[in-house]
């Protein structure tokens, strides 16, 4: 059947809608939502230690006192008392600014959209981290951008490589638009920036007259330290700063915000009024509210622990379970880790075995622009409790080693194991793995292989 009969309005769509596919999360969600299944793909919020009771009361009081101003429309740039809130929790990493330049959006998702409408050409570049969060090269590939990714290690971005990056460009004849970049408890790789890289990162952008868009939704849910200054502390002029509350409140919400220099905020203002008018008043003021009648760093702390626990359940069971050969990143906060199978494994083929065996993750080939990554998967460590976490795990493993024992059987088949029929018996589990030194998205050197 032609694609044309199987979809009639083929030839009215617009160019760009080429460049729009499903997110490989979403497409999980229905089998990851079946509660036989340990998902370990999805990155949702833990809610359950949210006082549920007080955020009711919170809603309730504003419906009651302030409904006929929370119901109505708002302002285009977002509600001015949320804005000074904002830029009170942006104060927590060294950032000083003015609640003029924040621009409310909904969630750090339109942020991302408004940035590339105001910024990208079909063909623009933009520089990307190797892997890279799979929402924004959603939004960069509808855009029609030109992703070219730059490498990093468990510290986060690596600056040669950058500067390998720009001069290869130069030598094109070209430039990338901006870096984009998730520098703290990256997502998907779990890694963070160091302080020396970032400052490295910044004086590069500025030899180079590169713009920076920072995605710091994480920068909070550190385990063992306090915030490190963001990048837009470092230079205000080049760096655009996204935040949101989904994760530190409430993902429903919808609440999150851009903070710009003050040309480029006018730009925004005007592609998010085209877009959606304004964001929700009513969603701004429940969050406004919260600030400011709830301990809401005390709720920060106590997301914390319950992702620090999970944390070490997740890394604990990879130790227990994981065959020679597999290594993982060692998170100190956020909520992903990012596992790299034995060479010749290939995570996206072996997906629905582990489906089968009740057990899903997210493949590496969605962190990547081109597609590569077939080596890896991001686990996620959030929203299931520890005990979930290490049975997740020990499903995983067993199909981990399954894979391994069919790659022995086709030797002549490597990375397509998982088409193969799977063997009747198993075998003992080999030592566990231990965490590469190397580019992340990259095979671990050779002795680990």
């Amino acid at each position: 059947m032609s694609s044309t009969a199987l979809d009639p309005y083929r030839d009215r769509y617009a160019a760009r809608t080429l460049g729009m596919t499903a997110s490989e999360i979403r497409a999980l969600f229905a089998v990851a939502s079946r509660p036989e299944v340990v998902s370990l793909a999805g990155g949702m919020p833990n809610l359950s230690a949210l006082p549920l009771d007080a955020v009711g009361a919170v809603i309730g009081d504003l419906v009651i006192r302030r409904g006929e101003t929370a119901l109505q429309y708002g302002s285009g740039q977002g509600d001015p008392v949320l804005r000074e809130h904002i830029c009170e929790i942006m104060a927590l990493e060294g950032i000083q600014a003015s609640p003029d330049d924040v621009v409310v959006t909904v969630g750090s998702q339109q942020a991302l959209d408004l940035v590339a409408r105001v910024f990208l050409d079909p063909g623009d570049i933009v520089l990307a981290e190797s892997p890279s969060y799979v929402g924004a090269l959603g939004t960069l590939s509808a855009a029609e951008a030109d992703v070219r990714h730059v490498a990093m290690d468990d510290a986060g971005l690596i600056p040669e490589a950058l500067r390998e990056a720009l001069d290869r460009l130069a030598t094109e004849g070209r430039s990338a638009k901006f870096l984009y970049t998730v520098p703290n408890y990256h997502n998907p790789a779990g890694v963070s920036m160091t302080l020396e890289r970032r400052r490295e990162v910044v004086a590069l952008a500025a030899e180079y007259d590169l713009l920076i868009l920072e995605d710091n939704p994480y920068g909070l849910l550190g385990f063992d330290r306090e915030p490190m200054d963001a990048l837009r502390a470092m230079d205000a002029d080049r760096v655009l700063y996204l935040g949101s509350f989904s994760k530190t409140f409430a993902p429903g919400l919808r609440v999150g915000w851009v903070l710009a220099p003050q040309a480029i905020r006018e730009k925004l203002i005007l592609a998010s009024e085209a877009q959606i008018l304004c964001p929700s008043n009513f969603s701004q003021m429940v969050v406004s509210a919260y600030l400011e009648t709830q301990p809401w760093r005390d709720q920060i702390k106590i997301y914390r622990e319950v992702y620090r626990e999970r944390r070490d359940a997740m890394l604990d069971a990879l130790s227990q379970q994981m065959p020679a050969g597999t290594t993982w990143t060692h998170p100190d906060g956020g909520f992903y880790t990012w596992l790299t199978l034995p060479g010749g494994l290939d995570a996206k083929a072996m997906l629905p075995r582990a489906v089968e065996a009740r057990v899903a993750y997210v493949a590496g080939t969605a962190f990547f622009a081109d597609g590569s990554g077939e080596r890896h998967m991001r686990l996620s460590y959030c929203f299931p409790t520890p005990e979930r976490i290490r049975e997740g795990v020990r499903r995983l493993a067993g199909v981990v080693k399954e894979e391994l024992e069919l790659q022995a059987m086709f030797p002549g088949n490597a990375g397509r194991a998982s088409r193969h029929p799977r063997p009747d018996s198993g075998q003992t589990a080999p030592d566990p793995g231990t965490v590469p030194r190397g580019r992340i998205g990259q095979a671990p050197p050779p002795d680990l292989a």
